[in-house]
């Protein structure tokens, strides 16, 4: 089941009580106080995990608790400190306030954690209370509550390459055929209900991540078909393809298609719309000799945009190699330049 919001509440552990107690041993009759502090209480963290995908998990276990440390003992023992509870979340995963919707944290790096609530402090023994003039106390301190924490975590996919384009235009049908994922695929709208990542494998012996996000119709932005349940997937992106059908029994405009789904990512977020962004006429191969000007005219429009043009068939496999070249060329140029700017920064 893929989960990309859920709601938590997180409760770190509670510091043990400091201990009341006084050194008796034998020649000793009225030794000094000897109570020790208590444990302090288990931290809650959230640790990113690159095997996850979902969270699923936390739709079925919205409540988690961190364990309470144990209370101080004689001969100032201080207390076992609570276990940390550490819960896996995907990378991509943004850690908010439930109330105020304030990003806490956003974990974008394999290994990353966030103390999402803090364990409470052990209490101090009677041993922390002894004065000169106050030889025996009996004063301690109570450990201290743990935070209590109402969470939103929502995941952010994490791909190099999101293809974005209308329902039904081969955006499955694509990745399945340059990566080892394998969507659902049917020859109806809206077939894929959530996004795929696939790991496309290049001859040089580099890889880089594909996202098909599902169908982009008008008003996506504002919530109309999939909207934002999944624009926000192509939020980290590096680069965006459209894909346009141009075959004559979609029955749509492949031009009205692109300027389309173009309007909707710009009004949702301009920065991803300055994004490279690539065209790709799909479905060649369903082409007649007098369907050639719907080819002609996406290829001028990729011109007059310019971006860069591939004409392919997902089905047949025609023109994906030039396409998946390209792509790894321009991930790896960018991530040269990310990797150049954060050299820079130090």
């Amino acid at each position: 089941m893929f989960i990309d919001q859920v709601k938590v509440y997180l409760k770190a552990g509670r510091g043990g009580d400091g201990a009341v107690s006084f050194r008796r041993e034998k020649g000793v009759p009225k030794g000094g106080p000897d109570g020790g502090h208590g444990g302090h209480g288990g931290h809650v963290l959230l640790v990113a995990e690159k095997n996850l995908a979902t969270l699923a998990y936390y739709r079925f276990h919205p409540v988690n608790r961190a364990k309470n440390g144990e209370p101080g003992a004689r001969a100032r023992k201080q207390g076992k400190r609570g276990a940390n509870l550490e819960l896996r979340v995907p990378v991509g995963t943004v850690v908010k306030d439930a109330v105020t919707g304030r990003i806490l944290c956003d974990l974008i790096e394999p290994g990353q954690g966030y103390i999402a609530a803090k364990g409470g402090k052990g209490g101090r023994g009677n041993t922390s209370f002894a004065t000169s003039t106050h030889q025996a106390p009996r004063e301690h301190e109570p450990g201290r509550p743990g935070e209590e924490r109402e969470l939103l975590l929502e995941l952010k996919m994490i791909a190099d390459v999101g293809l974005i384009g209308f329902p039904n235009v081969g955006k499955s049908t694509l990745i399945s055929k340059i990566s080892a994922a394998r969507p659902v695929i049917a020859d109806y709208p809206f077939t894929t209900l959530i996004p795929n990542l696939g790991v496309v494998d290049v001859r040089t012996g580099r890889s880089f991540i594909v996202a098909d996000i599902p169908g982009l119709i008008e008003g996506a932005h504002r919530g109309q078909g999939l909207g934002i349940q999944f624009l926000k997937h192509v939020e980290r992106t590096r680069i965006l393809v459209h894909l346009i059908d141009v075959s004559p029994y979609s029955g749509r405009d492949p031009i009205e298609d692109y300027w389309i789904v173009r309007k909707e990512i710009a009004a949702f977020d301009p920065a991803l719309a300055a994004r490279p962004q690539y065209i790709a006429a799909n479905k060649i191969d369903l082409l007649r000799e007098e369907d050639a000007g719907r080819l002609a005219a996406v290829k001028k429009l990729a011109a007059a945009e310019k971006c860069r043009f591939f004409a392919v068939s997902a089905m047949k496999k025609e023109g994906l190699d030039r396409l998946v070249r390209a792509l790894d060329e321009a991930v790896a140029r960018l991530e040269a330049e990310s990797s150049a700017s954060r050299g820079n920064q130090r």
